[in-house]
């Protein structure tokens, strides 16, 4: 019971905390002047974060929901087997009476005083009949009984999913609009970043509010989570030789991180890369990040591992949605190592 308590509790909690997720006003709804370009960037930095505490609410709603349907299917399983028990204990009783007719001709008491053996043959018998039949009614009214709580505990965990089934309607609901929100934020974000490199002139950095990561790790990946796309090495019509970084297949919008602690050596817009920028790490090594939508720092700024430094996008020369990430032994193209390889000599496995 403690289980049902806990589920009426953890629910409603989720379902307030997104539904003022969803209340939280979006760039799009502000005042004219407002925010302007930098608004945009902020504000898909923020959905971003409020799109996965969406989809972690729901999933723990989905989760609440799937453990109680299986209770109510528990539940339902032994009130089967309860009725199932109580037929057969019917069954017992029926064949217990069939046999006590059999053996007394149906006569009455009197009669069968009369043509018994002995009066201790007869007790007998109706001892032991008695007995029976009262030791088959006592099982038959225990699981009767029986049924009736599982009865209700059925109907209870039945209630109990419907009504987490239809909360989690709800949180459904929520998690798409701001999911919609993020896309169309999204999409105007890259429309001002595609005006940028068009101009070839960066916005300049848009400030982001950055979490409390909290790393103890002196290096980190680019982004929290991705798919890896096309490797180092690889070839293909897209480029002129063979690829000179490491992709991560993101959307639009998604926090680029420094992959250690550097200094921004570079932020420019235009060209095969779009938006850029480049890092400078002890050891004389430099980190690229490409193809973003935005950028949070400014050239000559120090950074730290894990800070958000952009957003990406897929301006320049991309196929799609995507961080370019790029290892060099200089800050200019052509002098790239394998990234992959970089990152896991110091700690981090893609």
């Amino acid at each position: 019971m403690r289980s049902y308590r806990r589920c009426r509790l953890l629910v409603p909690v989720l379902l307030c905390a997104l539904a003022a997720l969803a209340a939280r006003p979006t760039a799009a709804d502000k005042e004219p002047g407002a925010g302007g370009d930098t608004g945009i960037s902020a504000e898909v930095a923020r959905l971003y974060e409020d799109a996965a505490v969406a989809t972690q609410q729901y999933e723990a709603g989905r989760k609440e929901a799937d453990e109680q349907r299986a209770k109510a299917q528990r539940a339902e399983a032994l009130l089967d087997t309860q009725r199932r028990h109580i037929a057969g204990l019917n069954e017992d009783l029926g064949r217990i009476a069939r046999a006590q007719y059999r053996s007394s001709g149906g006569l009455p008491v009197a009669a069968q005083l009369i043509l018994a053996d002995s009066p201790d043959d007869l007790m007998r018998g109706q001892h032991a009949f008695s007995q029976t039949n009262l030791a088959v009614n006592n099982a038959i009214s225990k699981s009767r009984r029986a049924e009736a709580r599982l009865t209700a505990d059925e109907a209870k965990a039945a209630a109990e999913w419907q009504a987490l089934e239809k909360r989690n309607i709800q949180l459904a609901d929520l998690k798409a609009g701001i999911e919609q929100k993020l896309e169309e934020a999204r999409s105007q974000l890259q429309g001002q970043a595609d005006a940028s490199v068009a101009a070839g002139a960066c916005r300049g950095a848009v400030r982001l509010d950055q979490p409390d990561t909290g790393f103890t790790s002196a290096w980190v990946a680019p982004v929290e989570t991705y798919e890896l796309s096309a490797s180092y090495g690889s070839g293909g019509a897209r480029w002129s030789s063979r690829h000179t970084g490491q992709d991560f297949a993101v959307p639009i919008g998604t926090p680029v991180r420094s992959v250690g602690t550097g200094r921004v050596v570079r932020v420019s817009c235009g060209g095969p890369f779009g938006i850029e920028i480049v890092l400078k790490h002890a050891g004389g090594y430099y980190t690229q990040y490409a193809h973003l939508a935005s950028v949070a720092v400014d050239q000559g700024e120090h950074v730290t591992p894990g800070q958000w430094i952009g957003q990406s996008g897929t301006t320049g020369n991309s196929t799609g949605p995507h961080l370019h990430f790029e290892t060099r032994v200089t800050p200019e193209m052509g002098s790239a190592v394998n990234p992959v390889s970089w990152l896991k000599a110091r700690g981090v496995s893609l």
